[in-house]
């Protein structure tokens, strides 16, 4: 693939929103529209095929086919991979939303509930559940998974043409280099515009713990600061930098969240998770499948489509990096690694964070419902005033927040990188330099000239022909399975008769 190729679109988008934010976002913001209304359904039925095919890989025979060579141990501990794949999966997103949404959906439920009741508390738990639950994790996964079996097992390109080649059309063939800049063009703008969110979420925290200002001198200042920081640890690999920063992030979000758990309502949040999964799991497919063709209402749109593709649109970054440090694991290892520990753990997220909110704001009256309205990156410090050591849970909460800053962009630099070298696992630190200072000028630009947002919803509409990216790569990866499971069957049952025959079992084997 081209640098140039991704490069030029990178620049011609960042080009119209310095230019004309405004103009940027009216036209994507009416594609995106578009999308939601007339494509909703696809998204829907392919997100959920994909969580269906996560779960037929975890129990099927291919389960204990490796990502490597057979019997190849995991580069990586499990606690040191787990923390790596959730804090570039999700992790600053679980700490913007963690507050924000259920309280959001409480005041502006989905359709048939009415608002700020009871059954409005429970249905803003459930959707939170079901947005960053196993359908978000089964998008990467199924990214993640094709990429590092055909990298790791069978010795190809860190790509996603690598994998959408191994099928047997020559126009899919040909496409390949069009799906690799589809991926770098929806990494570099998505993690630009998470970037700029977060360096919003930072200042806010700054705001609330030492009173500092919130201006765009500040949040340039914060992003600068950043940059300098995920470029020192992508510039010492993987195996350091970015294994520790994600270690960090997940010890002091287990602390935070413990602490909010025993300041807050405890019987309620065990209550809550309890209530709620209970209502996940019985309105799955429901919910799954959801559409409102007999209602006026965007509802779904705005919310579940909207989410399912900001999912697809970040899983090219994602998926490449969670592939690059599961070497080693198998497939029924991968995907309860990757789908099943990350859900759970992000509904007790929920659950803590969200059930506090929303009691607090039901039994206590603590306006949380307008600061969301007002500015949903203080709703969280909204709610640690209502509890105990208030500025200690700030503090901690944004060093947290800029720790998954600083492993965003360092896994992002990485990806990039390793893209834009044909699939090179450990890319050179020019490169890496390179790309992070791409990223962050990208966000610092936007954010100045107002345009975050609009290239947020720039990377949404570029997810709807990457859906049809991911469909490919599913089939291709269940094709190589069972290639390979199948291959491996008549391997051992060769090995077998060879055996009979040199210990006389079997007198006939050598005819064989």
């Amino acid at each position: 693939m081209p640098i140039w190729l991704p490069a030029g679109i990178i620049a011609a988008i960042v080009a119209w929103g310095l230019a004309s934010p405004a103009t940027l976002a009216a036209v994507f913001d009416q594609l995106l529209a578009g999308i939601t209304t007339n494509f909703g359904w696809l998204y829907l039925w392919v997100v959920l095929g994909l969580v269906a095919l996560c779960g037929l890989l975890a129990v099927s025979r291919y389960g204990d086919l490796t990502l490597g060579a057979e019997d190849e141990e995991p580069e990586f501990s499990t606690l040191s991979w787990f923390a790596m794949l959730f804090a570039a999966g999700m992790g600053i997103g679980l700490v913007f939303w963690g507050v924000a949404e259920p309280v959001s959906h409480f005041g502006a439920p989905p359709p048939g509930v009415v608002a700020r009741t009871p059954e409005a508390a429970n249905a803003a738990m459930r959707y939170s559940f079901f947005h960053w639950g196993l359908h978000p994790w089964a998008i990467y996964a199924v990214v993640a998974l094709a990429i590092g079996y055909f990298q790791f097992r069978r010795g190809g390109a860190a790509l996603v043409s690598t994998v959408t080649n191994a099928l047997p059309w020559t126009v899919v063939q040909r496409l390949g280099p069009l799906f690799d800049t589809l991926a770098v063009v929806a990494t570099a703008f998505g993690v630009a515009a998470s970037l700029g969110i977060g360096a919003l979420q930072i200042n806010a925290g700054l705001a609330r713990v030492f009173g500092v200002p919130v201006n765009a001198g500040v949040q340039l200042s914060i992003i600068g600061v950043t940059t300098l920081l995920f470029l020192t640890s992508a510039l010492t690999g993987v195996d350091r930098g970015v294994k520790w920063l994600s270690n960090t992030n997940l010890v002091l979000g287990l602390l935070i969240a413990l602490a909010v758990f025993v300041l807050g309502p405890t019987v309620a949040i065990v209550d809550t998770l309890t209530t709620t999964l209970g209502n996940y799991l019985s309105e799955f497919i429901r919910m799954s499948l959801r559409t409102t063709p007999f209602r006026d209402s965007s509802w779904v749109g705005g919310w579940t489509v909207f989410y399912w593709a900001w999912w697809v649109s970040w899983s090219p970054f994602v998926g490449l990096f969670i592939a690059r440090v599961s070497r080693g694991r198998t497939i029924r290892e991968f995907i309860i690694g990757t789908v099943f520990a990350p859900s759970l753990a992000a509904f007790v997220w929920f659950s803590v964070f969200g059930g506090t909110a929303l009691h607090l704001e039901i039994f206590a009256g603590v306006p949380i419902a307008d600061a969301v309205k007002a500015d949903p990156a203080t709703a969280l410090f909204t709610m640690f005033d209502a509890l105990p050591m208030a500025a200690v849970l700030s503090f901690a909460a944004t060093v947290l927040v800029l720790v998954f800053f600083v492993t965003s962009g360092d896994s992002a630099t990485l990806v990039l990188s390793m893209m834009s070298t044909r699939g090179k696992p450990n890319p050179g630190n020019a490169v890496k330099l390179l790309w992070g200072l791409l990223v962050s000028g990208i966000a610092a630009s936007l954010l100045l000239a107002g345009g975050v947002k609009a290239v947020q919803t720039a990377t949404i509409v570029f997810a709807l022909p990457f859906l049809v990216v991911i469909v490919l790569m599913g089939w291709s990866l269940w094709r190589a399975v069972r290639s390979d499971w199948e291959a491996r069957q008549r391997g051992e049952r060769q090995m077998r008769r060879r055996i009979r025959a040199l210990t006389g079992d079997d007198p006939g084997g050598d005819a064989r």
